[in-house]
This record gives structure tokens, sequence and C-alpha cells, in this order.
């Protein structure tokens, strides 16, 4: 309540110049980097990949910044809801908001807000974000248009990379921590064995049902599965638990991101992991962080 106070009270005013565009998330503001090039400001606010996303607070100073955006791009879901109620203390018309689940038409009771990593996902924003900045900034509109082309195509090696996984190692069982990679998991053509109700229980903080916790075990513990993928930004004495005990069957792990890692552009990000993960069934190599891009550790 205080904050909503406060920025109804001292909002700052449109800064001239570049309109300003965030990206909630840094993935999106990425993507919006990509395609506004030198005509668009952008920040992003979820940008730390050292922090839990769900644990984010907003200040003051992202209540400004938002205040005087042209452009939002949220995720939804849950994921990001702190934000409608930034701008809602900060109402304008000049606005323009992009929600990613609804620009998606994904149902609002999708339980898996990770929409990211869903290949599908990153051509549809960049096509709505040039459209946005073209209402923004008319005499560039052929620009932005011509950068959301380019975009998707520079996806085509990540795509080219899931086809060829999907060929050679289509069906490999895997298990997972919480579900923040299972539309690339899915994607590579792989079977995710963790019992749904774990991973939505250790995604939402809430504690599992402990037989869902005896089958995670049991699919590490008896070799079912091939490889175990985990959130790296978010891990707890249960998650913990289940890396020793792969770690201890010689079962190789692969961490995953919630947020861009530095150093990082979306295309890169993906490929990296999707990299991270051929290396773990093809030669049993964990990859617990990615390391500067083309390198992973």
């Amino acid at each position: 309540m205080a904050l909503v106070l406060l920025i109804a009270g001292c909002s700052a005013p449109q800064e001239r110049g570049r309109p300003l565009a965030i990206g909630v998330e840094s993935q999106y503001a990425d993507v919006l980097s990509q395609i506004g090039g030198p005509y668009i400001r952008v920040r992003s606010i979820l940008s730390n990949p050292n922090t839990d996303p769900h644990a984010f607070e907003a200040n003051p100073t992202v209540a400004r910044e938002v205040s005087g955006a042209a452009l939002v791009v949220i995720n939804g879901l849950g994921y990001d809801a702190w934000i409608t109620r930034i701008m809602a203390a900060s109402p304008t018309a000049r606005r323009q908001v992009i929600d990613v689940r609804r620009l998606l038409g994904r149902p609002a009771d999708t339980v898996n807000p990770h929409l990211w990593y869903d290949p599908r996902t990153m051509p549809v924003v960049a096509a709505a974000a040039a459209r946005a900045f073209s209402a923004l900034d008319p005499a560039h509109a052929v620009y932005f248009a011509t950068q959301a082309q380019r975009f998707s195509a520079s996806l085509n090696t990540w795509r080219a990379a899931l086809e060829a996984f999907r060929a050679h190692h289509g069906g490999t069982a895997v298990a997972v921590t919480e579900p923040v990679a299972n539309a690339l998991l899915r994607a590579a053509g792989c079977r995710i064995l963790t019992p749904r109700a774990l991973q939505l229980a250790v995604m939402n903080g809430t504690d599992p049902a402990p037989q869902d916790v005896a089958a995670q075990r049991a699919l590490l513990r008896d070799h079912r599965v091939q490889v175990l993928v985990y959130n790296q930004q978010v891990t707890d004495p249960l998650t913990a638990s289940f890396l020793q005990l792969a770690r201890a069957e010689h079962i190789p792990v692969v961490g995953v991101y919630e947020t861009l890692p530095q150093g990082y552009h979306y295309q890169d990000w993906m490929l990296a992991e999707l990299q991270a993960l051929r290396a773990a069934v093809t030669r049993g190599v964990s990859t617990r962080r990615l390391g500067p891009p083309g390198h992973a550790r």
C-alpha cells in the first residue's frame, strides 16, 4: 500500500526522446531490444539470474520507470502479478501492455507460467512488439517489422537442434524439480516422469505429498530416468536432496534458469540449455550453471 501511494504521488513524467519499453522479465526485455534497436529504450525488472523471481519485491524506482513506460510486456499467469498493481497506481491511456498469456491465447488457469521455454512463444512476442513499436514510432515501422522477421529466423538453429535431439533421443526419460523448462523438454521429445503434483508443489513453495517425494526418489534410485533437470535459481532442502541422490547414483543434472543468464541473448540461452541436455544424455555430463555463451559448466 505504501508503494502504491508513493507511485500515485510522484510518478515521473514520460522522458523525452525514444519511447521506453519494459520487459518485466529479462528474456522479454532482450527480445524487445532486438526488435527496437536504436529507436526504443528498453528496461528489464527481473534481470538477476541468481535470485528467485517469485520472491521479487518492487520498489519506488521500479514504479517510477513503469509509470513512464510506453510499452510494458508482462508474462501473466500470476508470475508477475505485482506489475498490474503498479500500473493501476499510475494509469495512462498512452501505455500499451502486452500480456504474453493473453497474446498466446492460453487459458487463465494454465498452471505452468514459464511460457518463454515454448519455441512458439517468442516469435509471437516479437511480432507484437514490432506492431506496438510501429504505433509509437511510425517512421521506423519497416525497421521494426524487419527486425521481428530476423529474430524469428535467428531461432532456426535452436529449432533444428530440437528436431535433431527428438530424432536421435526422443523418448528420453527425465526427472525435474519443477516445470520451468518442461515446454523445451517436450519439444525435444523427452518424457517427464516426475509426478506433476510434486513439480507444482516445489514451484509454489508448498509441501509435496510424501508419496510424490518417494516416487521422485525411486526414479533416481532405480535409474528410470537419464537426467535430472532442476531450477538452479531456486533450491531448498528437498531439491538439494534430489541433487545429492542424483549425484550418488551418477545421474547427470542440468540446471535451468527462469531469467536470462548474463551475457546471453534469448536464442543463445535456449540453444545452450538444449546443448546441456544433449551433453547429459550422450556423455553423462552435468551442467549445473551456464558459463559465458558457448561455454557451459
